[in-house]
């Protein structure tokens, strides 16, 4: 079926290029500033539509930016089932040196409840693929998970950020995509996937690492591992093996650092050169 359900944040993000990061109580002066919907579980949701995946994505969202998020999304083909709140909405400044480092500071926004997912419970039911991060509450992707495991959903969870999981939940999960300070705390865990970075992936089931294509002209890391994810989750879903999959999802990911921003940096699955 090759369908996704991703649960996550979604707000506005706002990125400045500048020439180095502050010092304490320096203030740097941006050559170029611009904006465009975001969050990690919206990134993921994109890169997975973008290769090919049926995706719905769950988000709660405020009380504004509303219109932006949905109109992106769609024009993706994605189904966005965004539950309103009365806050603000989730915003994000990102600010990428002339090296193409990143620093990132998140408003968080409203945030989903365990009672929401009745609005999403369905989705969760028909998808081959859970896609959960950590930046909605533990609770949700508690009763998320266990959804999953009731219609036989693959379940893969993304780390990040890095916050403690209960032992009970660690093994419930399919699979877990931490980077190396995430795997931290998931020894437990069934299945583990690390992302290494400019080196490339460790695939615990393999006991095999493979290494990233060296990318010379990166841009803009911001939303790699969310390309990474997303691509992943939808080479998996339509039947790819492990190993094509982390392959797919790395050369995905390696082109998205050559380009700025992070939802517009996102590939599509005939950009990325096949293995």
């Amino acid at each position: 079926m090759n369908k996704i359900a991703v649960i996550g944040m979604a707000g506005n993000s706002a990125f400045m290029s500048v020439e180095k990061f502050h010092t304490a109580g320096e203030t740097v002066a941006a050559s170029a500033i611009h904006f465009e919907p975001g969050g990690k579980g919206f990134n993921q949701a994109v890169a997975a539509a973008r290769f090919g995946a049926k995706v719905s994505f769950f988000c709660a969202v405020g009380t504004e930016y509303k219109q932006d998020i949905e109109d992106f999304l769609i024009r993706d083909g994605i189904t966005p089932v965004l539950v309103q709140k009365p806050e603000p909405t989730a915003f994000a400044t990102i600010l990428t040196d002339a090296e193409g480092a990143n620093q990132v500071t998140v408003y968080q926004g409203p945030k989903l409840s365990a009672a929401d997912l009745e609005a999403f419970e369905s989705h969760i039911r028909e998808a081959d693929i859970l896609l959960l991060n950590n930046e909605v509450p533990m609770a949700v992707n508690e009763k998320a998970l266990n959804l999953a495991k009731e219609s036989d959903t693959y379940v893969i969870w993304n780390p990040a950020p890095s916050v403690p999981i209960p032992e009970d939940l660690i093994r419930m999960t399919d699979l877990f995509t931490p980077n190396e300070h995430e795997r931290e705390g998931l020894s437990s865990a069934r299945d583990v996937i690390v992302t290494l970075g400019a080196k490339g992936c460790l695939l615990q089931l393999e006991g095999e690492t493979l290494p990233a294509v060296k990318q010379e002209n990166v841009v803009d890391t911001t939303g790699a591992g969310d390309t990474f994810n997303g691509v992943l989750a939808a080479c998996l879903s339509r039947g790819d093996s492990r190993i094509s999959a982390v392959k797919t999802a790395m050369a995905a990911a390696g082109l998205s650092v050559t380009r700025k921003y992070a939802a517009t940096a996102i590939p599509y699955a005939s950009e990325v050169k096949k293995d």
